[in-house]
């Protein structure tokens, strides 16, 4: 479960708005190509704790490929635009990991989805809630 918690944030570290900054200094390539390995690193980890079938499995990699995709071309703009309040990288990585979490409710049975809860998933479903109604009460 620690795994599973480190594992999660050395992902959502990697799209953060600190690592879009570092990634200006490499090519286009090679954060492709280190965004891809990341990515099949994630797909590997959720088959081996979740048991995901083949279908499952092809699913979990379309749904973070895209995402997280989708996750660092809306940091890097916001980073290009030199936005320097982290509050707006949280929100992005926030909006993004909500989507991945409805994703992937509906591609878990329920016994994977309990295990997906449980590794993490629900504590972090939490702090998301909890910010989410912090940046609504402003």
């Amino acid at each position: 479960m620690k795994l599973f918690r480190i594992l999660l944030s050395a992902a959502l570290l990697l799209v953060t708005g600190a690592f879009a900054s570092a990634q200006e200094q490499k090519s286009p390539e090679q954060q492709e190509k280190e965004m891809y390995a990341m990515i099949e690193k994630e797909v590997e980890k959720y088959t081996n704790i979740l048991d995901l079938d083949m279908a499952q499995e092809f699913y979990i990699d379309s749904i973070l490929t895209h995402d997280y995709f989708a996750m660092r071309a809306e940091m890097q703009e916001k980073s290009q635009a030199r936005v320097a309040n982290s509050d707006v990288y949280v929100a992005i990585q926030d909006k993004w990991t909500e989507k991945i979490y409805q994703a992937f409710y509906r591609v878990l049975d329920e016994e994977q989805w309990a295990k997906y809860l449980k590794n993490g998933a629900a504590r972090d479903k939490k702090a998301r809630d909890k910010r989410e109604a912090k940046r609504s009460s402003k």
